[in-house]
């Protein structure tokens, strides 16, 4: 197994113990990315154990499957609505526990011709799954101004909503707003400038969110694999904002509620200062993990 340079797991330890791996158990890496935490979950499994790693991105399963070569592994590209489907053609029914690790990769990032960074001259992307249709440049240049504001205001939680959402649509009368860099500057503009944070780390979070349907999926996700739980399986969550925390937060103590799991988690785990200094992507991840009853 070859690490991925550039991919560092986050809360690794944190996650091996809260999904108290059996050597013998089934496990589900709902986002297996370039397979750290598959890696790991890997390690604790027994010759009878199994691993099945999702990921709507075909190149990193392609990075993963080389990675994690291992006849106890099986991949599948997919999103987490597809999960029961997914996992019964690899005739997977039950399950004791599954890892989502939210959000977008540093590969992604990284990767400027994807369309997610704003340092990037190329064309507005932002799809997990290349064989969509929907891209950012759809949603910059063919939503009409209402719908901007509205994915603006409820997925970038962006108080300047409708002032960014009436630039973009001044701007693209002129010319089609197409490059990361375009998108970037138009939200610069109503700013008047940059900050610390980039003025448009909001706005490209809801654009991402938006084209990926990242919420709706998750909650089809969680719902997907809670239903396959074992009892005594686990539910570990990673999520990086308040959106996703706040729904993976709201299902647990719903289900809480219900008798359906105990949340092992009253507060999220956070990394420690140690890990946030050797990543600093680290930092605004949460933990919440349960048990199905």
């Amino acid at each position: 197994m070859n690490p991925e340079p550039l991919h560092v797991p986050v809360l690794l330890q944190e996650i091996t113990e809260m999904l108290a791996v059996k050597e013998d158990g089934t496990y589900v890496d709902a986002t297996v990315g370039l397979g750290g935490h598959a890696e790991a979950i890997l390690s604790r499994l027994g010759p009878h154990g199994r691993l099945a790693g999702i990921d709507r991105d075909e190149d990193a399963l392609g990075r993963a499957r080389r990675r994690l070569d291992d006849t106890r592994v099986v991949l599948k590209q997919g999103s987490f609505s597809e999960m029961g489907e997914l996992l019964a053609s690899l005739g997977i029914r039950e399950i004791d526990g599954v890892l989502f690790d939210l959000g977008v990769s540093m590969m992604q990032l990284r990767e400027k011709e994807r369309g997610f960074s704003f340092l990037s001259e190329e064309r507005l992307d932002m799809r997990m799954d290349r064989g969509q249709e929907l891209t950012a440049w759809d949603i910059a240049n063919r939503y009409p101004e209402k719908d901007l504001e509205r994915i603006l205001r409820e997925y970038g939680e962006e108080p300047s909503a409708r002032r960014i959402a009436r630039a973009l649509v001044e701007r693209r009368k002129k010319r089609p707003i197409t490059t990361c860099a375009e998108l970037a500057g138009v939200v610069a503009a109503v700013y008047g400038g940059r900050g610390k944070t980039h003025p448009a780390t909001r706005t490209f979070q809801a654009f991402r969110i938006e084209v990926n349907k990242e919420l709706d999926e998750l909650r089809a996700g969680l719902s997907s694999a809670l239903g396959m739980m074992k009892a005594g399986g686990r539910l570990c969550v990673i999520s990086y904002h308040s959106l996703e925390d706040r729904i993976v937060k709201n299902f647990m103590r719903d289900k809480a509620r219900e008798g359906v799991i105990k949340v092992l988690t009253k507060k999220p785990v956070t990394p420690g200062p140690e890990e946030t200094r050797r990543n600093p992507a680290s930092r605004s991840a949460k933990l919440r993990g349960a048990e199905r009853i």
